[in-house]
């Protein structure tokens, strides 16, 4: 399969299947793809959705996860991933780009481009990742004026809110603000940085047939939970935002080191992802398949 061929494409929008994923008994599994390839991967891997992070693609561009990327910056991961993967897309909105038009702006971008799902969280610029101190937050007014702008803009994308209010106002007033999101139209919730599993069971018992979105990021605040301790929980969705980059980022720091010490890359090559493996996962003679004109490749007998 190619994003080339329409038929193979999706036949109803990636906003109506997003949602049909997350209205389907049992939790959604959303892990993150900061690039097509990480896509492809993670669809072989049998996921059935994807998460795109803000921290990933600011990372993955080498840059801090500080809100400094635009709008069409992250509409060419967003075109990428879909391209690959041809599965539905939940995209970190961080906080909008900007008040309500930017907001709305984001949501026609994001959701023309392919997306499924954006989240919108209500911290201020310069924003910073959920697990970290200090974080600035909106008034809970404004940020639901955001929250109904995304509501206004969408066609069917899914708009989750994010409130990062549990660290400086506590659980009341992260439910506070959560159930005045819910009002302004947000289809789930995604409340940040709980700390433990009491903290997760009291915000869904406190939120009531309202989809709920956990946060599994390593190196946080949240311990560490599996998808059915997350269900169990009271949650719809999970994401692991980071991990794919993680893996990646310490794999090619390990080469690079391995380079500079050995003057090549022979003792990697077991870590290597083979020519055979990344012609398989890019489907790279079901392309050549499209224009006879190009000769089938022949892999070499030995990988270079």
């Amino acid at each position: 399969m190619t994003y080339l061929i329409g038929s193979e494409r999706a036949t109803i929008s990636a906003g109506r299947k997003f949602r049909e994923l997350l209205n389907a008994p049992g939790i959604l599994r959303l892990p993150g793809a900061h690039n097509g390839q990480a896509a492809l991967q993670a669809r072989d891997a049998g996921f059935d959705a994807l998460y795109l992070s803000g921290a990933a693609m600011t990372a993955s561009m080498g840059l801090p996860d500080l809100g400094i990327i635009t709008v069409d910056q992250v509409t060419f991961f967003i075109k990428q991933i879909v391209h690959a993967s041809n599965l539905p897309l939940l995209v970190d909105g961080d906080t909008g780009y900007g008040e309500t038009l930017n907001v709305m702006n984001m949501v026609r971008a994001f959701e023309d481009v392919g997306a499924g799902a954006v989240h919108l969280e209500d911290q201020l610029l310069p924003k910073k990742c959920g697990h970290l101190n200090d974080k600035k937050l909106a008034t809970p007014h404004d940020m639901a004026m955001k929250v109904s702008a995304a509501r206004k803009a969408a066609r069917d994308i899914v708009v989750v809110a994010r409130t990062d209010a549990a660290a400086s106002e506590g659980m009341d007033g992260a439910v506070a603000r959560a159930k005045l999101y819910i009002e302004a139209g947000a289809d789930a919730i995604f409340p940040e940085a709980l700390t433990n599993a009491e903290m997760f069971r009291e915000f869904a018992r406190r939120m009531p047939g309202v989809k709920l979105l956990a946060n599994m990021t390593e190196f946080g605040r949240t311990p560490f939970y599996t998808a059915s301790e997350f269900e169990d929980m009271g949650y719809s969705m999970v994401i692991w935002p980071v991990s794919s980059l993680r893996v990646a980022n310490k794999a090619q720091a390990d080469l690079y080191e391995t380079i500079m010490r050995d003057g090549g890359t022979e003792a990697m090559l077991s870590r290597m992802q083979t020519r055979e493996e990344l012609y398989k996962t890019l489907r790279y003679h079901d392309y050549e398949a499209l224009d006879k004109s190009i000769v089938e490749t022949v892999l070499p007998s030995v990988d270079a």
